[in-house]
């Protein structure tokens, strides 16, 4: 009887868990990209300085991959 229960690995999610997976790596790639942006992007249209815009895409990067972490910590 134990013999036919499937490792956690090989158990199909359910489709909330799908849909909040792919909103997790939605959400990565967006913060992500948002951080990239803020650093390089030269004619941002806020009124920051480029060492503001550095030290805050750093941040938006590091959250991202925080959340990345924990997403595949979850799974």
């Amino acid at each position: 009887m134990l013999r036919d229960r499937k490792p956690q690995y090989e158990r199909q999610k359910s489709l909330q868990q799908r849909f909040l997976f792919v909103l997790g790596l939605v959400f990565f790639l967006l913060y992500l990209a948002l951080g990239l942006m803020i650093i390089f992007w030269k004619d941002l249209p806020l009124n920051i300085t480029y060492n503001g815009r550095l030290a805050f895409g750093i941040v938006l990067i590091v959250y991202s991959i925080i959340r990345f972490i924990r997403l595949l910590r979850r799974r």
